[in-house]
């Protein structure tokens, strides 16, 4: 599951609200070991998703680094060409 959380520092366009509650939710999913939650603890899984992206959006909004922004098609190209290899 973690495997789908992608570095959302320092890009340019930055950061959409999607891709940062899309990594919320992964992050929630590994600690929880719930794809889906039962409707028991939806309520909880939710606040958690909620609290995790708002962590996520200060955390992004106070980090400062020297080096230029990344290309977001340039690195996934680079991402294509390692799978690629690696799958070939």
């Amino acid at each position: 599951m973690c495997r789908n959380i992608r570095t959302l520092f320092n890009f340019e366009p930055p950061a959409t609200e999607e891709e940062i509650h899309a990594s919320a939710l992964q992050f929630v999913r590994k600690l929880s070991g719930f794809a889906h939650p039962s409707r028991a603890n939806a309520a909880a899984f939710d606040r958690a998703v909620d609290e995790v992206a708002e962590a996520a959006r200060r955390l992004l909004s106070s980090l400062e680094t020297t080096s230029p922004s990344k290309n977001r098609e340039a690195e996934a190209e680079k991402a294509r060409a390692r799978a690629r290899e690696r799958f070939a």
